[in-house]
């Protein structure tokens, strides 16, 4: 399937009705793009997953700033997946009064996972809405694909609510698929070669010699909604492209049912990047399509996650969606389960979007649009750059399309306030106006790379001028995996989450990146603008974007 932040419509729990169920708060987004093809069958087998509450979350949230902190004692002492169960596992009381309501209904067949907290349950029609009064399911098409969701709101039994965070498999649908853009060169046709590996790795510093050699470093990719690579587009992608340094031409590791078909642009795009920067390195691909119409593929891979004890250390995403269609309950958990990545010492970098600020139009006032896992205080997310010259390997500056801002849900993490402050108070004078953004809140990107005008071989055929974030973020995640691999070497801890330390540096290792700014809403007082990059950090290109030996060497030293 395609990745793109997904289908789930996490529940928040907030009235009582008179029949003795609470009812959800929901994010009810019917399908517009897709065409209702009628009721389900009662008898039609559905899989639903139920996000059970955790216990000891702040203590999670605070073991993962102890151990991301190199400052902290604690610095690089990840846990363990058993020790990371025994923390947040829900409590005896959750899990009887769940399986016992469970059961009640006659659903027996649940699959359960490592940390306890996620049951993911068969059962017919008929039952998941007399189990959640309201729920209404039917099947909904798009361009040969088949989901099955609810048409409206649901409730559950009120004695249930306060040990469930959401109920997955009901309301969300999949967005349309956004693929990695095709921009067109930006000066005349066939003068931009276009960036390939040899151009990053000329950019960025990299040697010939900077490639992977430890046995037990490995990196990963996730892809969703039929977004599939081809080893064969890879095979011919490094005989065009990756005779300039040691590399594989293979991925180790597919987690998942690569589906047939032609292959996803964002899927070729993303493999064949970080198997680029990261060259010579171990690689997964994630493919998460969902057993069933009911299922929702990224909450799928988040519940692997939370199954699997050996994974690789960096995972690249390159999807997401507006914060404001989701709630709040559903990205709160999913904050959690990035928490419990993090603590394990894994990096999990998102794209910043391809949208620049954003623009939601409410009533005559707009404001701004942050996306959501870039969001999130919990992961590291990546923006995008052009080079200044697009004829040569030059500096670089802001690509137009570079997602960034400031979320209007989580507040701003301690670990960047100075820097964002500082933007603030250096720019003030130039900003958008207040009411477009929410200055108190988690401010992204972390770091960018270029993202424009890449060669991506695709169904065999070498595809010119592929642009975005989800180019730029396998890049970053590759090289961060090689320093993963010199750490390794020396018996140091894996990065794991990386900002805290990042913001310790304030810049060192990386390019920062001064000129230009991104899109914004087209509007009288913004005028189709964003925010603009500075010196130091700034929400459109983040730290700027590495210089891979100044980098390795500022991150070997702890």
């Amino acid at each position: 399937m395609n990745t793109i932040l997904l289908s789930f419509v996490p529940l928040l729990f907030s009235s009582l009705v008179s029949s003795g169920f609470l009812e959800y708060d929901q994010n009810v987004i019917l399908p517009q793009d897709w065409t209702q093809a009628g009721r389900v069958d009662p008898s039609e087998q559905l899989e639903l997953t139920f996000a059970l509450k955790q216990q000891n979350v702040d203590l999670l949230e605070e073991t993962l700033r102890r151990v991301s902190d190199p400052d902290s004692p604690q610095y690089g002492k990840h846990l363990s997946l058993q020790e990371v169960s025994s923390l947040v596992r829900p409590s005896a009381l959750t899990q009887k009064v769940v399986h016992r309501w469970l059961q009640t209904h006659g659903i027996s067949n649940c699959r359960t996972v490592h940390t306890q907290d996620f049951l993911q349950c068969s059962t017919t029609a008929e039952v998941a809405e007399a189990l959640l009064p309201g729920s209404r399911f039917h099947r909904y098409v798009r361009n040969g694909h088949s989901i099955v969701r609810s048409s409206s709101p649901y409730s559950v039994h009120n004695e249930v609510h306060q040990h469930l965070d959401f109920v997955g498999g009901l309301h969300r649908v999949p967005p349309r698929e956004k693929d990695a853009n095709r921009k067109g060169p930006r000066s005349k046709a066939g003068a931009h070669l276009g960036v390939t590996p040899a151009v990053l790795r000329t950019r960025y510093n990299l040697t010939a010699n900077d490639v992977g050699s430890a046995e037990n470093n490995s990196q990963a990719v996730a892809q969703f909604l039929e977004q599939y690579y081809h080893p064969a587009d890879l095979a011919e992608f490094m005989q065009m492209f990756g005779g300039t340094f040691q590399h594989r031409s293979e991925v180790d590791r597919v987690v998942g049912t690569q589906g047939g078909g032609k292959a996803g642009l964002e899927a070729s795009l993303d493999v064949e990047y970080i198997m680029s920067t990261g060259a010579n390195i171990s690689t997964w691909v994630f493919t998460n399509p969902g057993r069933h119409e009911t299922q929702e593929p990224f909450l799928q891979w988040m519940v692997l996650l939370s199954n699997m004890s050996d994974l690789p250390w960096v995972h690249t995403i390159s999807y997401g969606d507006d914060e404001d269609s989701l709630s709040t309950a559903y990205m709160t958990r999913i904050n959690t389960e990035f928490m419990k990545a993090g603590v394990r010492g894994l990096s999990l970098l998102f794209a910043s979007g391809d949208s620049g600020a954003g623009c939601r139009h409410l009533g005559k006032e707009n404001t701004f649009r942050p996306s959501f896992p870039a969001s999130s205080p919990y992961v590291t997310t990546v923006g995008g750059t052009s080079f200044k010259n697009p004829f040569k390997v030059t500096y670089e500056v802001t690509d137009y399309i570079s997602g960034g801002g400031f979320s209007n849900v989580f507040k701003m993490p301690d670990y960047q306030v100075s820097a964002v402050e500082g933007y603030l108070k250096s720019v003030k004078a130039t900003l958008p106006p207040q009411s477009y953004f929410n200055t108190s809140g988690r401010a992204y990107p972390d770091m960018a790379a270029l993202s424009d005008n890449y060669w991506v071989v695709s169904n065999r055929v070498p595809i010119p001028w592929v642009s975005g974030t989800s180019a730029s973020t396998p890049v970053v995640g590759g090289m961060l995996s090689l320093i993963n691999g010199q750490r390794l070497s020396r018996g140091l801890p894996a990065l794991g989450f990386l900002n805290p330390r990042l913001y310790k540096l304030k810049g060192p290792g990386l390019f920062d990146v001064t000129e230009g700014c991104h899109l914004g809403c087209l509007d009288e007082k913004v005028q189709g603008q964003g925010f603009c990059a500075a010196p130091s950090w700034d929400p459109v290109t983040g730290w700027g974007t590495p210089n891979y030996p100044a980098l390795l060497a500022a991150l070997l030293s702890q």
